[in-house]
């Protein structure tokens, strides 16, 4: 949302839940979390993906949720527990490895300066996959544009029962105000 909305200034404003907007932060706290030995494993399966795009051949995948402590882009005990409630029982839990080497590239943060429509923040305090501090300085660089909401929840809990209900809440009312609707 923030890269779309530094780049487009016909966009009135933006709301991001939970977002992730430092690869490379968000990679320096997987590793620490996953240790030294899994984390260049996931590395050695990411060379390997984007190898065999180079050759054209198929990807080479890895699960997207594992428990914590196996091979996967997320092991937090929170992912593993919810993630399974999230998804139709036909969901691949996979994804490209190479996702694994490049995210670290991802930085909406640097585009923070650029935006000039109202930003809602939409952070979980209890947050095991994204940056809070990322956030943090997404909202600072933003100033008066940014509105920040916090919630005691973990990432996954937003996204059902009442933390649902409550974030979807005040993404309504940021989006009247902003969009002058009643």
């Amino acid at each position: 949302m923030i890269v779309t909305a530094a780049r487009d200034p016909a966009i009135a404003c933006v709301s991001a839940q939970c977002p992730g907007l430092d690869g490379q932060a968000a990679a320096l706290e997987s590793f620490k979390r996953m240790g030294i030995g899994t984390s260049l494993r996931m590395i050695m399966h990411g060379q390997r993906d984007l190898v065999r795009s180079w050759l054209g051949l198929s990807p080479h995948r890895v699960p997207i949720v594992g428990k914590p402590g196996t091979l996967a882009l997320m092991t937090t005990q929170d992912a593993w527990d919810s993630f399974p409630t999230l998804i139709p029982a036909t969901y691949v839990n996979e994804a490209c490895a190479r996702i694994l080497i490049r995210g670290d590239k991802y930085h909406p943060v640097a585009y923070a300066r650029q935006v000039r429509c109202p930003v809602l923040l939409q952070v979980c305090d209890r947050d095991t996959l994204v940056p809070i501090s990322a956030i943090e300085k997404t909202a600072r660089i933003l100033g008066d544009l940014a509105e920040v909401k916090h919630y005691p929840l973990n990432h996954f809990e937003i996204s059902t029962g009442t933390g649902f209900e409550q974030g979807v809440r005040d993404q309504v009312a940021f989006f009247r105000k902003h969009l002058g609707i009643a």
